[in-house]
């Protein structure tokens, strides 16, 4: 097997470079590494384990892996803050939260080796998706708490690149920087790079006359219909970023430049599983359901078996060919919108709005119940040059009859001015539910 920790001049590093047989292996010495370390380490996790019937000598094979028991945000909500971590507090660098949560935040930690892997893997995605050492990134992730702006920041850095570590929000400031310092890159949520986009045209600015040429887009799920706007209104390469906290944060997987066909998972630290979300048995590759991962090498908060919730396929590497690749997020099961009966998720949405002629991309789902059926109303915003001559009942109707036709579920559609939906400086806020809480 090739040794995976060395470099030569190739500029990607050797674990992109390895075979599929050679990633196997390689992950499964890691997974028992994993499974031991948490095992001996995190009480909470052996226990589940001792009730399970399952312990780290029993890990042969990879597939011995379905034996053991998944990890939910639960098993995170519950042992708040710390009893998840597998090294002493005095051995954690940094500490993160998850945003968007009720009640208690999810807390994850990271020691200086996982600091460093966290740094190598963002660097490497960012080198997949376009960027090279000298290039100018703008970092318009929120920093904090939040995973996204500290962990671009610091794979950038570790690349070789000069940041500009913006932040979220003062949309002006942030077109006025790009246009001032010239950035080659971009990272930041898709739903804000549409923002930005409303940012240059106030600005009476051209944004493809701007300097950036490639974007990296993550933090929420966004569609092909979104990657062609982006492209077509910037002229640049836009590709996706996926992480979540719970598992590292941004870097997890990512998309390649020269293929835009899904996003390769660096498997030499992630092992993926899919599972059907209602049995939590494993899927083969290729068939749609929730995504796991289990860590190979983190220290501080290794996870086993978590369950994203986020729902996808495992498909073969392709640029980078050892490395299996993950298609573009649909959905959550846990943000699945269940319409008398209907499932449906925002991408779905969104993609058909962005196939008009005259929406902005711009929009929301309200949910409601005056009566004794779930209503749902999509608000949505129109582009300013389409706007004013735009029929509004008859583009809305045509929607309604779209969306009636292709997931089978009526709703009422709003079409507004430009600038009437509320902007995100972070995730954007998709659906707003106004049904009565079950009691």
């Amino acid at each position: 097997m090739a040794n995976l920790n060395t470099t030569d001049s190739d500029p990607r590093d050797a674990a992109e470079r390895a075979s599929r047989d050679e990633i196997i292996a390689l992950q499964t010495q890691r997974v028992a590494w994993s499974l031991r370390h948490a095992y001996d380490n995190v009480p909470h996790y052996r226990a589940k384990c001792d009730a399970a019937g399952a312990h780290p000598d029993d890990l042969r094979h990879l597939s011995d892996l379905s034996r053991f028991p998944f990890t939910t945000k639960a098993d995170l909500r519950d042992t708040y803050p710390f009893g998840l971590f597998a090294v002493p507090r005095e051995k954690i660098l940094r500490l993160h939260a998850s945003s968007g949560t009720t009640g208690k935040p999810i807390v994850v930690g990271y020691t200086r080796a996982d600091l460093d892997m966290w740094a190598d893997l963002v660097a490497r995605s960012i080198r997949a998706a376009g960027g090279r050492p000298g290039m100018m990134v703008h970092v318009a992730y929120g920093y904090g708490l939040f995973t996204g702006g500290l962990g671009a920041h610091a794979g950038a850095e570790r690349l070789g690149c000069t940041v500009v570590p913006v932040s979220g929000g003062m949309t002006e400031r942030q077109v006025q920087l790009i246009t001032d310092f010239r950035p080659d890159v971009i990272m930041v949520t898709p739903s804000y790079m549409m923002a930005l986009l409303d940012g240059f045209t106030a600005a009476g600015l051209d944004p493809r006359a701007c300097s950036l040429r490639y974007g990296i887009f993550g933090a929420e799920p966004w569609t092909n219909a979104m990657r062609r706007e982006i492209e077509a209104a910037f002229t640049l390469d836009a590709t996706d970023i996926y992480g979540l906290s719970e598992v590292m944060g941004p870097g997890v997987a990512q998309e390649c430049v020269e293929t835009k066909d899904g996003l390769h998972i660096w498997e030499d630290h992630f092992y993926p599983e899919v599972i059907n979300p209602d049995t939590g048995a494993v899927l083969p590759d290729g068939e749609k359901g929730e995504l796991v991962f289990t860590s190979l090498t983190k220290e501080a908060f290794p996870v086993i078996r978590y369950r994203t919730r986020d729902l996808t396929r495992l498909l073969p590497g392709s640029a980078r060919p050892g490395m299996r690749r993950m298609e573009k997020i649909t959905g959550r099961s846990d943000d699945m919108i269940i319409l008398r009966g209907v499932n449906l998720f925002p991408t779905q949405i969104e993609e058909m709005l962005l196939a008009t002629d005259w929406s902005a991309g711009h929009f929301q789902l309200e949910l409601t119940r005056p009566h004794r059926m779930d209503e749902m109303t999509v608000h949505a915003e129109a582009k300013p040059e389409a706007f004013a001559g735009l029929a509004l009942d008859h583009a809305a109707h045509a929607l309604a009859h779209h969306i009636k036709a292709t997931i089978g579920v009526s709703s009422h559609v709003v079409i507004h001015p430009p600038g009437a939906i509320e902007r995100s400086m972070g995730k954007a806020r998709r659906v707003i539910d106004r049904r009565p809480k079950e009691a």
